[in-house]
């Protein structure tokens, strides 16, 4: 089949929930894709922040491989071996206490929603207990994390949504103190918005954030799965702040291809879920622990987050040119390898004029334009992309 007969063969059995771009992807080697007529792409969307590694590295590669010769699935009913080796260094990232392995990051919005309800329940007994949340924020689209995020849109569809959630303006610690009742059991945000803009937080509201979690004994969620796992020149976001929350999350490049999510605990709620609480079929099998022990290894190894660093500010100086050549560019936000373009024209259109030309990424909102490329690229790489967003802009 060509390109058009798989779109259109798509579109008759698949449930049409993404307007997707009109490209057949088939195959990708080291920072590029390739559709199934040939043509080349340089790849800064890595499949929405997942593929950090690229397409080349074939330490991770073989680990699958070899990992599915032997066992891919146990169920939580037994251990396995990948799954408590990649927990510990999962833990050991993040500076908490334990953690839970989950199908997708929306499945660790949800688990750590019931850890932080539990914590309240066993502290106070059986309450209405409330969220906390940010506006503009996006944390999935299961209908606890759809709740969780602050835009309407999402939500109209599919209400009512869960009760008790209460939106802050990001940024904004007074309009977050101004919510907090003895019926807060936590507070979730994200260290970089991502999906509502790529919006990094000020060290003054993660600071204030911890204080009013510490003064009123309720937890601080830090959704981590997008601006974690090194794309922001830390291993999670958070940790430009010099704060520990009490839960993360993480998803997206934990498995740099392999669907798997995870929630973290810390000291306080670590302890919180019992048996019989909380679940996952699939969740921590070999395949999937596998592939997340591998990622920790590489990016040890090949010290990936010091690389994402030195690029990152390559890149960021590469960017803020295009602010002052070119008009209608108004702005450049982000961190490390998660940035974004202000436009005061069409976001889809440059979107589609790279497309084009060879070059892939994607947006943020109704006007950003977001690159979240492979965290192994070169600045060389930078180079190509700025060049064909020149002409596409």
């Amino acid at each position: 089949m060509n390109a058009k007969e798989l779109m259109d063969l798509g579109e008759q059995n698949v449930i049409h929930t993404y307007n997707r771009f009109p490209v057949v992807i088939e195959k990708a080697e080291d920072v590029y894709v390739y559709d199934v007529e040939g043509k080349k792409y340089l790849d800064f969307a890595s499949g929405i922040a997942v593929s950090a590694l690229g397409y080349s590295n074939e330490e991770y590669k073989n680990a699958l491989k070899e990992q599915i010769d032997k066992i891919m699935h146990t169920s939580n009913l037994f251990y396995n071996v990948p799954a408590v080796y990649a927990a510990e260094k999962v833990v050991k990232a993040t500076g908490l206490k334990k953690c839970f392995f989950t199908n997708s990051g929306a499945e660790a919005i949800e688990g750590a929603l019931k850890t932080a309800k539990r914590y309240a329940y066993d502290k106070n007994g059986a309450g209405e207990y409330e969220v906390i949340a940010m506006q503009h924020s996006f944390h999935g689209r299961t209908m606890g994390a759809l709740a969780l995020t602050g835009n309407a849109h999402y939500q109209e569809p599919f209400g009512p949504m869960i009760p008790g959630i209460k939106y802050a303006e990001y940024n904004n610690l007074k309009s977050v103190k101004e919510l907090v009742t003895d019926k807060t059991c936590a507070i979730i945000l994200e260290a970089v918005q991502g999906e509502g803009g790529i919006y990094p937080a000020t060290k003054e509201f993660m600071e204030g954030i911890r204080k009013i979690c510490d003064d009123n004994d309720i937890l601080m969620i830090c959704d981590e799965i997008q601006c974690g796992m090194g794309r922001t020149g830390e291993m999670f976001a958070y940790q430009h702040y010099n704060v520990l929350p009490d839960l993360v999350t993480c998803a997206k490049a934990l498995g740099c291809g392999v669907p798997v999510g995870v929630f973290v605990a810390g000291e306080k709620c670590c302890e919180s879920l019992v048996p019989g609480d909380h679940g996952t079929t699939y969740g921590g099998n070999p395949l999937a622990t596998v592939a997340v022990n591998k990622v920790f290894e590489i990016f040890e190894k090949e010290n990936i987050v010091a690389h994402v660093k030195e690029v990152g500010s390559y890149f960021e100086e590469q960017l803020e040119k295009l602010v002052e050549e070119f008009d209608n560019v108004s702005a450049r936000r982000g961190k490390g390898l998660m940035q974004g373009l202000v436009l005061t024209t069409p976001v889809g259109d440059t979107i589609t004029k790279a497309r084009e030309q060879g070059l892939l990424v994607i947006s943020a909102g109704s006007d950003v334009l977001r690159m979240v490329p492979p965290l192994v690229i070169t600045k060389e790489h930078v180079d190509e992309m700025i060049a064909i967003l020149k002409k596409s802009l």
